[in-house]
């Protein structure tokens, strides 16, 4: 790229738009994820039981399935990251919605074990790679924008929100399935009403895709586009230009950062409803009204970090994260192991469950970005962020509910956040200082 590529002006109403239109994909992908997760029970019963499986072999391959979808996100973020390295991050966001839009609103009307057999956690395992394939392409272009488009000093309050319309997606999950379960009898749930917090994706990928149609091209890109014969040879071969073996240590190096956050927002805010009710007998609204508190928690502090890292570092406030996780995890789970307190403390400790979480999401986003420069931006955002999630995030519910089955240790979860908090710790302490200081690099 020359040097010569005048700046690109850049509108207030662009910025919000970059956020919203961002956002919005992020909102669905983790309503569908959240809804899955806290319906898994009807699910387990729905399509991986044929009557002869205890609810808890039911419920492992329930995760197994949901753990298939997340092993496809660096699938997709590999194909679609390359897609938009070259062609621009808005065509491809808006590709990756209608994809994964669709294949949510799919779940919704899949036939059930008690139809058709075996082919139902077939084809729900199938919709649910084609969700992965997705999903994977999600992440890194809803980053690239938001950064992209960030005023100097707020990379990390724009980028944030796309963790916080996460935590907005699992309760807007959350809040879908209470009120399903509210209005409607367990018999009528389990039977057809799930159904309907799927098919409210068709609604939702419509207003979505509204707003994408009406988003800019980023300024980066499009100073990438605009500079000539060097750009063509960054658009085709954006690996070799930012150097192969540099990019994979760069992606090493973000998983490592990422894997605290992935496994600890996970376990607390998607899989606490079934270890709830299948390890700790609490009723299926108790374990809704633990997983809103969590999250709201997560989404109180999203945005403050994310503020608070363009003011002191990434890395301070993402190491206190994973410090507070560590200390925290196994002292909030035996609250909640303990029958004898009170509700009010129990809500309490998911709440700061939650909040501690989104201590490390808040920052996030714009630490992967300014580790990746322009030309495999979004191929290197999201092949962090998906590789993290597939491995300590997809594979949470499994590896937790399976361990708990074989040990009967109800500990597991804290042992599984602490350690894999532990290592990010380890991996965000060789942030520089002075990173959120810097321009992206190009």
């Amino acid at each position: 790229m020359t040097s010569s590529t005048p700046p690109i002006t850049i509108s207030s109403a662009a910025r919000r738009r970059a956020i919203v239109a961002g956002s919005v994909g992020n909102f669905i992908e983790w309503y569908e994820f959240g809804i899955y997760g806290f319906l898994a029970t009807i699910l387990a019963a729905q399509f991986f039981s044929d009557g002869e499986q205890t609810g808890i072999e039911s419920l492992i391959a329930t995760y197994a399935s949901f753990a298939i979808a997340f092993f496809f996100r660096p699938v997709g973020a590999a194909l679609f990251g390359r897609i938009g390295d070259r062609i621009g991050r808005k065509p491809t966001l808006i590709l990756v919605l209608v994809l994964m839009s669709g294949a949510t609103a799919l779940i919704g009307i899949l036939p059930t074990y008690a139809s058709i057999g075996v082919a139902a956690p077939i084809l729900l395992t199938l919709v649910r790679i084609l969700q992965g394939l997705s999903a994977g392409g999600e992440f890194g272009g809803a980053v690239s924008v938001m950064t992209e488009f960030a005023p100097a000093g707020k990379r990390g309050l724009y980028g944030s929100w796309q963790s916080f319309t996460v935590a907005l997606g699992l309760l807007g999950g959350a809040g879908t399935v209470a009120l399903l379960s509210a209005v409607l009898s367990e018999a009528d749930l389990a039977a057809w009403g799930w159904r309907i917090a799927f098919l409210l994706a068709i609604p939702l990928g419509a207003v979505a895709l509204f707003l994408r149609l009406k988003l800019e091209e980023t300024p980066e890109f499009q100073q990438i586009t605009a500079s000539g014969t060097d750009t063509a040879k960054a658009a085709t071969q954006p690996v070799v230009r930012a150097g192969a073996a540099a990019t994979a240590k760069a992606i090493l190096l973000g998983i490592g950062r990422l894997m605290g956050w992935s496994a600890a927002g996970y376990t607390f805010l998607v899989v606490m409803p079934s270890y709830l009710q299948s390890s700790l007998n609490a009723s299926f609204q108790e374990a809704l009204i633990s997983t809103v508190l969590a999250n709201a928690g997560f989404a109180a502090t999203i945005l403050p970090a994310g503020w608070l890292s363009d003011k002191i570092g990434r890395r301070w406030v993402m190491l206190t994260g994973t410090g507070l996780i560590v200390i925290l995890a196994l002292p909030l789970l035996n609250v909640l192991q303990n029958p004898d307190l009170g509700v009010g403390i129990h809500g309490l400790a998911v709440f700061v469950a939650g909040a501690v979480v989104g201590m490390i999401a808040g920052p996030g986003p714009a630490m992967l970005a300014e580790m990746f420069p322009t030309s495999v931006r979004y191929t290197g955002l999201g092949l962090s962020y998906s590789i993290s999630n597939a491995v300590f995030s997809g594979s949470a519910g499994l590896i937790i509910t399976s361990l708990i089955a074989s040990t009967g240790d109800l500990d597991v979860p804290a042992y599984y956040v602490m350690a894999t908090c532990v290592v990010s710790a380890i991996a965000i302490g060789t942030l520089r200082g002075n990173a959120h200081r810097t321009e992206l690099r190009k």
